[in-house]
């Protein structure tokens, strides 16, 4: 469920409303009047909420075991997806041509502001922020309503606090900082530039263009945690992306949205990570690794320079890996040097 300190929802909406609005028809077996009241993930959802099943194989467990009452899944008549595994009880289930496109004018009809916080606060530091003790504001810092500083803490020039944001103690923000729908540990460092928060790359193709997809996700950032300069790190779609314990981020890198990083991880500069990337705890990324969408890298895994995945690769912890795609390293040095030798001996050839 999107987070009321950030998103206002509009809702209920009868089943009706919302069938109309995304252009799909009401199942015959369906109530067109019993009420929606949020959305949620596959996981959070419970028999009010509306969800989304998109079809595919990282989906299907949490499909199966997902407590929602209302689910929209591709339309097999329509050749969306193939087969589909059978609803847990209770679900209604949406057939929709497009999943995606659907469920992007649903979340629109309960949350019409989702994209950037309104500031129509006359002030820079709003009088509904709370700040506590010690803090140290400098020139031309904005915090918004609702946003809570804790004791100690250091913003530095220009740093954007967006309303309702949340910020533990003794923490540093670097200057030109802008976070937005997130809550921040005790002791986070937050270099220059950062810009955490912000809506995640989430698009709907459609004949007509690109449809944007809401953001309705925050950002978790515990304790401990540094990120370097110009570094993004985007809110979840409808769940969150967090960033755990200890962990350290380097200057120019990318988390997408419902990424989820363990405690204690190390990421050099340049990597670059799409949605919903799983590292475990321990894990070490050398500089410019690319981590497709849904890729798990397992507790205490190191991947080298320029190393990287495609989509929904499982790679086991407590191994070092090289090379895109990414393999074990010696695998992959392995392969390297018999390609040198390969065209060491086509030259050789050659010249004979």
């Amino acid at each position: 469920m999107a987070d009321p300190r950030f998103f206002d929802n509009r809702g209920p909406f009868s089943l009706a409303q919302i069938c109309e609005r995304s252009g799909i028809a009401v199942p015959p077996d369906a109530d067109g009047a019993g009420l929606v009241y949020d959305l949620a993930d596959l996981a959070g959802a419970c028999d009010r909420h509306m969800t989304f099943f998109s079809g595919t194989f990282a989906q299907r467990e949490a499909f199966a075991a997902s407590r929602a009452g209302f689910c929209l899944v591709p339309d097999i008549s329509s050749g969306g997806g193939g087969k589909r595994p059978d609803a847990p009880p209770g679900m209604v289930v949406l057939p929709a041509p497009s999943v995606s496109i659907a469920f992007a004018a649903i979340a629109v009809l309960f949350y019409p502001d989702h994209s950037q916080p309104h500031w129509t606060q006359a002030q820079a530091i709003s009088p509904g922020a709370r700040i506590g003790g010690n803090v140290e504001l400098a020139p031309h810092v904005v915090i918004g309503p609702g946003a809570e500083i804790g004791d100690g803490t250091r913003l530095g020039p220009g740093c954007v606090i967006g309303p309702g944001v949340a910020i533990g103690k003794d923490c540093e923000i670097g200057a030109g900082v802008s976070i937005s729908h997130a809550y921040v540990g005790d002791r986070v460092v937050i270099l220059p530039g950062a810009a955490i928060g912000q809506p995640g790359f989430g698009f709907a193709a459609a004949a007509s263009g690109y449809r944007k997809i809401p953001q309705l996700g925050r950002v978790i950032i515990q304790d401990d945690v540094e990120i370097g300069s110009a570094t993004t790190i985007d809110r979840g779609a409808l769940g969150d992306t967090v960033i755990g314990e200890g962990s350290k981020i380097d200057n120019l890198i990318m988390i997408a949205h419902n990424c989820r990083i363990g405690r204690h991880c190390a990421i050099a500069g340049q990597v670059g990570m799409a949605g919903s990337v799983v590292l475990e705890d321990g894990v070490v990324l050398a500089g410019q690794v690319g981590l497709g969408d849904h890729t798990r890298v397992g507790a205490g895994a190191r991947m080298g320079a320029r190393s990287g995945t495609g989509s929904a690769i499982v790679l086991e912890g407590g191994q070092d890996y090289g090379g895109a795609p990414a393999k074990p390293v010696r695998e992959w040095a392995r392969e390297i040097h018999a390609l040198a030798r390969l065209a060491k001996q086509r030259k050789q050839d050659r010249n004979d």
